[in-house]
């Protein structure tokens, strides 16, 4: 059962905000984290955003993806509105790294971010989100705002004993690079994407 390990307030860019690190072993070297607003008002629904580790993207500022802008613009609006953002260590759609490098050797062989994956005989999404689920109840968390354009999340939450207030958009521009990847998005997965920003 997860737990929380370690905690600490972290002063970032963007503000201070309290760290907590979640997993079944204190001996994880990579556990999940909430990475928590320090004015956030648990009394009211909890803005919140899941977020899957993408260190292309967050560390070496890929641009293949929105992953690294999504969560900078996520780690903006939690500290300036309050909340929470559920960080997960489900790196490449949770296939990761070394799988996540050969896809995109396929995909610069002209493959989409799907069909990379299936040619390797992975699934197109293998990422779990019912352990955000248990974290937001570990966090005692009831009501949310839900930051997302990705319908497969708002479904975990609909499915589960968190009340879902509503949806917010968390759209990051397309650029040269990265619009077949966010098409991709769209047209395979569904995800609610304005025509300017696929």
């Amino acid at each position: 059962m997860i737990k929380i390990q370690a905690e600490s307030n972290v002063p970032t860019e963007y503000g201070t905000f309290r760290m907590i690190a979640l997993s079944e072993n204190e001996n994880d070297w990579m556990p999940h984290m909430a990475i928590v607003a320090d004015k956030t008002d648990f009394s009211k629904p909890v803005n919140v955003r899941f977020h899957s580790e993408c260190i292309t993207g967050e560390v070496f500022h890929s641009k293949k993806c929105e992953c690294g802008q999504q969560l900078d613009a996520a780690m903006k609006y939690i500290h300036e509105n309050g909340g929470v953002i559920i960080y997960l260590r489900q790196e490449g759609r949770n296939i990761g790294i070394i799988n996540k490098l050969k896809a995109y050797s396929l995909q610069e062989k002209g493959f989409d971010t799907v069909e990379a994956n299936l040619k390797l005989g992975l699934p197109a999404d293998d990422r779990n989100f019912g352990v955000a689920i248990e974290i937001l109840n570990l966090l005692d968390i009831k009501d949310i705002n839900l930051l997302t354009n990705n319908p497969e999340k708002v479904k975990y939450v609909e499915e589960s004993n968190i009340h879902l207030n509503s949806r917010i958009p968390l759209q990051i521009p397309a650029n040269e690079i990265s619009r077949g990847y966010l098409q991709t998005k769209k047209d395979y997965f569904g995800h609610l994407l304005d025509e300017n920003d696929k």
